[in-house]
């Protein structure tokens, strides 16, 4: 029952949000001009919105019939992942319409609130952001939980982790995180290209050719690119960080179900710990939210943010450890070959915050105004434009460094501390602050259209002034979320991919094979192509938008005199029909290019799968991409904040240029090479890597490598192996159907108890799959599964007893190898204690060195005489 307190939490985050969301609306709109553009931008925004998801419609619905058609096909999917792909793709527009609607009302009401104050304007453009990151948390927390409450009650009732039926209820789930992703996508791009070709058109023709206002009134092009705010950096990126929240928990669930352990959850502490992790950060950000506050006009809107951001991280940190502690069982864990334990687990955990507190810092140094970067870009605008390019270029490339080794050197240590189980939950841990984190960026695009509209509606100076304070953290603020984003991503594919490499059924990726080499070079273009295509759709969107202002400048008289009203609606249509055009084509290259590779190349290549030359794209599409995401993304972000430091007067070469001057041409000039950079293709960077790894992970099943898949040529002599094993279902008296081997242990009680045979003692049965390490009496954690059979197995018989045997090699004396065969046989006891049998109908003993089954003289033989035996001796 305890993980219905997962729900619980999602829940909490969605009333908060809907309280919020209330208070928001229920603060002063200002005056009937402000709220005549306000409704403007409000229109514009649904208008892109309900003309995006009509043309997602055509995407999902095909898309959920093809699933669940090839959820038909193998016994490790079902149709049902069609049914959890439309319910993550609705979720995530869902996330997104939020986040937009709030940010239209709560825009407007920053503008009035500025007007009193910069605290009041903070806490009102913040709150908003707040109810974004609320309710994108709360979704995804809910949504992930619910299915999984119900995947597992419908799959694998009474089931154990490892089975093959909670495998299928994990891959099935695996379509939530795919429609979340798959939406998430077209919405960042298509968000990004809409506000880019406004953006562009308007400075260009607005700042630099008539030299009027970034927000003029009199510009066509300023509604158009404040609508572009909230459907690319609100629900673009509620839609994008929602996918991306989802995806990291999916992940470490995927390789949390490979783990057996022995836990007061019935093993499911490995899959049950993200949740719980998800659900303890959406409270600590919830809390954190009520610690954003200023007192003055002097004090720092930068510092108030960073105070609630920092204390999120700390209570969130807080309570994972009691989480581990109380989740995670004492002793060993293991997860292919890797053993640790539960606080190694909590060390990885610490390895993800902090990477991701360095990421942000490290991002907003290269981004934030008054920095070496920056300044390093505005002395480059003294001498022309050709120079700001050069040196923005250069910029973002340097930025890459730092993020690089920071994600290397937590790869590395959150895989020292928990294998591949500590890279995706130090991404968890690093995620699970998502509701902050998105509260803080979602209040920039806020302030920066509350900024906006003060300046259309010709406010005094002092609350233009207010909103640009705001505006100018908002900027650096988006700038280190998308550095968090990017970091994320990079963990989160990493641990995608190895639980796509153990679904796929391959060992290993070899990039000496040509295939694989071939491939890890096409997945290293794909991030180029992508952005050259996003970048290139913002170049023909905002050369049309460019037109359209000159025209309407040229051919409308009064503009310029404030006599007669742009037609605003005209730009607002040229960005809306270029962004959905030219959305579909990067989109369906993450989405497709996958689905070629693994079944295209299935059998091609007699000595390379598929899966493998998949992985090879998978890992070149990860590098490529998470480098792209960082250059672009700083760069543009730096060139945006070298633009807005002339607002203030910048010295170059002891000479003070502002607004109007060339430096400042220059700068608008890289701010508007750096807008689709920032805004479009460097922030769907992360999604495309995640994206790419969840529809491989959902296709693995259909291109698994079975046996006789790869053809291995080996030298002579020819080896003749033994048939594998058949697993068989049994359906116990209890109801619960167990899996196991045919000939092991479990078969082998049941057919001696359901016999005429008598108890006694001469029926001993060793587990084949239950062994110490040399000199320990500790129940190894992948060694489990029988010991719950078994167990399940004297709760369906219950007037049977056993006796347990525990028996040792030949290391020390007699004594010392009888007092370790003892501490063995009590071991698996006090485990079937722990899982519900009856003490009364158990006894162990140790047997020492006595009826070895193998030689001494080798490790193998001593290895198979650390055994465990059963003997039944009561029916």
């Amino acid at each position: 029952m305890i993980i219905y307190l997962v729900p619980l939490c999602g829940i909490i985050g969605l009333l908060y949000t809907a309280w919020r969301f209330k208070w928001v609306t229920d603060q002063p709109a200002g005056d009937a001009n402000m709220q005549k553009l306000s409704g403007y931008i409000a229109d514009g925004a649904i208008a892109f919105l309900k003309a995006e998801w009509k043309v997602l419609a055509y995407f999902a619905i095909p898309t959920a019939i093809l699933l669940a058609w090839l959820g038909t096909t193998t016994i490790h999917s079902s149709p049902l992942i069609a049914v959890a792909f439309l319910i993550g793709a609705f979720f995530s527009a869902f996330a997104g319409y939020v986040g937009m609607k709030i940010a239209t009302k709560a825009n407007v009401r920053t503008a009035h609130a500025a007007r009193t104050s910069l605290a009041q304007a903070l806490k009102v453009s913040f709150t908003g952001g707040s109810v974004m990151g609320m309710g994108v948390a709360g979704l995804a927390v809910l949504g992930l939980s619910l299915l999984f409450i119900f995947f597992y009650n419908y799959f694998a009732k009474g089931e154990l982790l490892t089975s093959d039926n909670m495998k299928k209820a994990i891959e099935v789930l695996a379509g939530f995180s795919l429609g979340a992703e798959s939406i998430a996508l077209f919405a960042r791009v298509g968000g990004g290209i809409y506000t880019k070709a406004a953006d562009v058109g308007a400075d260009l023709v607005g700042k630099v050719e008539a030299g009027i206002p970034e927000d003029d009134v009199r510009n066509p092009a300023t509604i158009a690119d404040n609508v572009g705010d909230n459907v690319g950096d609100v629900a673009g990126m509620g839609a994008d960080l929602f996918g991306s929240y989802v995806a990291t928990i999916l992940a470490t669930m995927v390789l949390g179900q490979e783990i057996s352990v022995m836990d007061n959850f019935n093993g499911f502490s490995p899959v049950l710990l993200p949740l719980f992790i998800a659900g303890a950060g959406l409270l600590a950000s919830l809390v954190s939210t009520f610690l954003v506050r200023i007192k003055s006009e002097t004090s720092s809107v930068q510092n108030a943010l960073n105070i609630g951001n920092w204390a999120s991280i700390a209570i969130t940190l807080v309570a994972c450890y009691f989480l581990v502690i109380n989740i995670l069982p004492e002793g060993n864990i293991t997860l292919r070959s890797i053993t640790f334990t539960r606080m190694d687990v909590f060390y990885a955990i610490i390895v993800g915050l902090v990477v991701g507190t360095l990421m942000s810092i490290i991002t907003e140094y290269y981004t934030a105004m008054g920095k070496r970067p920056v300044m390093s870009i505005i002395e480059k605008s003294g001498t022309g434009h050709a120079t700001n390019i050069i040196g923005g270029l250069a910029v973002g490339m340097e930025s890459t460094v730092l993020p690089i080794l920071t994600l290397a050197a937590g790869i590395i240590f959150s895989y020292q501390f928990a294998g591949l189980y500590g890279v995706s939950i130090a991404a968890a841990g690093m995620m699970a602050t998502t509701a902050m984190q998105l509260a803080i960026d979602a209040f920039g695009p806020i302030a920066d259209n509350a900024g906006g509209i003060a300046e259309m509606s010709q406010l005094p100076a002092e609350v233009r002034e207010r909103t640009d304070n705001l505006d100018a953290v908002g900027n650096t603020t988006a700038a280190t979320g998308k550095g968090f984003a990017i970091a994320s991503a990079a963990l989160t594919s990493l641990a995608l991919f190895a639980a796509f490499v153990g679904i796929a059924g391959i060992n290993s990726i070899d990039i000496y094979k040509a295939p694989v080499l071939a491939g890890l070079f096409v997945g290293g273009m794909i991030p180029f192509i992508f952005s050259a295509l996003c970048i290139s759709a913002v170049g023909k969107a905002a050369m049309e938008m460019v037109n359209e202002v000159r025209r309407q400048f040229r051919e409308i008289p009064g503009i310029m005199e404030y006599k007669t009203e742009p037609e605003y609606e005209k730009c607002v249509a040229i960005s809306t029909e270029a962004s959905i055009r030219q959305m579909i084509l990067p989109g369906a290259i993450a989405l497709i290019t996958p689905v070629l590779v693994g079944f295209g190349f299935k059998g091609v290549f007699p000595n390379t799968s598929s899966p493998e030359i998949l992985g090879g794209l998978l890992a070149g599409v990860t590098v490529s991409g998470v480098l792209m995401g960082i250059f672009q993304s700083n760069a543009g972000g730096a060139w945006d904040n070298a633009k807005k430091s002339f607002e203030k007067g910048v010295l170059i070469d002891g000479v003070k240029h502002k607004k109007g001057s060339e430096p400042h041409k220059a700068a608008v000039t890289g701010d508007t090479v750096g807008d689709p950079f920032k805004d479009t293709s460097g922030p769907s960077m992360n999604i495309l890597i995640k994206l790419m790894s969840i529809v491989s992970l959902v296709i693995a099943p259909y291109i698994a490598v079975k046996s006789g898949d790869v053809t291995t040529v080996e030298a002579a002599p020819t080896i003749i192996e033994a048939a594998m094993p058949v697993s068989i279902n049994k359906e116990l008296t209890s109801g619960v159907t167990l899996n196991f081997l045919e000939g092991g242990i479990e078969d082998q009680v049941i057919k001696f108890i359901e016999s005429d045979v008598e108890a006694g003692k001469d029926n001993w049965f060793n587990f084949k799959a239950l062994n110490f390490g040399s000199g320990s009496n500790v129940i190894d954690s992948t060694s489990l599964n029988e010991v719950k059979n078994i167990s399940e197995i004297l709760k369906a018989y219950p007037t049977v007893s056993i006796k347990v045997g525990g028996y040792s090699d030949t290391e020390g004396n007699d004594a010392v190898n009888l007092k370790l065969s003892s501490e063995r046989a009590a071991a698996v006891k006090a485990a079937l204690v722990t899982l519900g049998t009856d003490a009364k109908r158990l006894e162990s003993e140790g047997y020492g060195e006595m009826h070895p089954v193998a030689s001494n003289d080798t490790e193998e033989g001593r290895s198979q005489n650390r055994r465990i035996a059963v003997s039944v001796r009561k029916k």
